[in-house]
């Protein structure tokens, strides 16, 4: 397991005050307050710990299929339905969200290789990322990939808790499936919007791995 770069600055402002916190504890709480101290201690320990799993990356077997449109986030599939797209596309198109929780996995991936045609970035509200209108309202970033004369559509979307949606490509650009498309803090949403042709493989309720669940393939 590695940890991610986004991670380095914030984690290092959490240990830095984890140590500050319980320096102070020790000297003003530890002999009159023992019981606050250990408290302290441990809750600050355990933020601590959730800080440095949030940027985890953990050791996997990417999955790289010349006909697969691989998961691009860890988390669970709240939606499969045909949707009218309303970025982009002007035709229905299958949408796959995938919930994350604070607690998942939060690199997102290419779900193909191919090329970037389209990146936009959209201010927006911080509904809760399984509410029906975070798609269309809440801050987000859709990148287009084309492969073979074919499009999908990719959204990261910040949620309640997600406060910065980090996207590393542009329009033009050549990636790779599995590689890092970018990245969202605390928590979120990603959606996928298929063309009508694409046979799904997952279900409402499945836990996809970013980079290694099939979604679908066309």
């Amino acid at each position: 397991m590695t940890i991610h770069k986004e991670g380095y600055k914030i984690i290092a402002i959490s240990t830095i005050l984890f140590g500050i916190i319980n320096i102070l504890s020790f000297y003003f709480l530890s002999f009159s307050l023992p019981v606050i101290s250990w408290l302290l201690f441990i809750a600050t320990l355990g933020l601590l710990i959730f800080v440095i799993s949030f940027f985890r990356i953990p050791k996997r077997t990417l999955t790289i299929q010349e006909n697969a449109i691989v998961a691009p986030a860890d988390g669970k599939v709240v939606v499969i339905e045909e949707v009218q797209a309303d970025e982009y596309f002007t035709d229905r198109r299958i949408q796959v969200s995938i919930f994350m929780s604070p607690l998942n996995v939060h690199v997102n991936r290419n779900p193909v290789s191919g090329e970037v045609v389209y990146s936009q970035y959209h201010k927006g509200k911080y509904l809760v990322a399984w509410h029906p209108k975070s798609s269309t309202e809440n801050e987000r970033h859709s990148v287009v990939y084309r492969k073979n004369g074919k499009e999908i559509l990719v959204k990261q979307i910040a949620g309640a808790l997600a406060k910065r949606i980090i996207n590393y490509l542009q329009a033009g650009q050549k990636v790779e499936q599995t590689g890092e498309m970018g990245f969202i803090r605390f928590g979120s949403r990603v959606d996928l919007l298929l063309p009508l042709d694409a046979k799904v493989h997952v279900k409402i309720g499945d836990k996809p791995q970013g980079g290694v669940t099939v979604i679908a393939s066309w």
